[in-house]
């Protein structure tokens, strides 16, 4: 289960973590796109020179259908006003094993994604 996202201001990236609970996960995608979209089409609108689309093996309701995962609001999720490469983070899909977010940053900067025990790590460079 999805329980948390946060992020984080270092001195050469910027870091959004997924926090998970229970069971194992072995996925997550991360990529630039053109847009991110809902499951149904629609796009998920981000500021920022460029898109991240990121999708995690993990769900956002645990076992008895409960939310695990709680937004105040689907389009700003994390507040990231203020640092220097991330623009937004925002929902944009769920289904029962896998939740998908948007990010938008600055400009199309080097990236990496990695796991770590009960979380998933996404760092995207100030600069080239």
């Amino acid at each position: 289960m999805l329980t948390n996202i946060r992020a984080g201001r270092h001195d050469c990236y910027d870091r959004l973590v997924f926090d998970v609970r229970g069971g194992n996960f072995s996925f997550y995608d991360v990529k630039y796109v053109t847009t991110v979209k809902h499951s149904d089409g629609r796009v998920v609108p981000l500021r920022g020179g460029a898109k991240l689309s990121i999708m995690v093996q993990a769900s956002d309701y645990d076992l008895a259908g409960w939310t695990a995962y709680r937004y105040a609001n689907r389009a700003e999720l994390v507040n990231v006003s203020g640092y220097p490469t991330f623009r937004q983070v925002a929902w944009a899909d769920s289904d029962r094993n896998t939740t998908s977010f948007g990010l938008g940053v600055r400009a199309r900067l080097p990236f990496r994604a990695f796991m770590l025990p009960g979380r998933i790590v996404v760092d995207v460079a100030h600069a080239w």
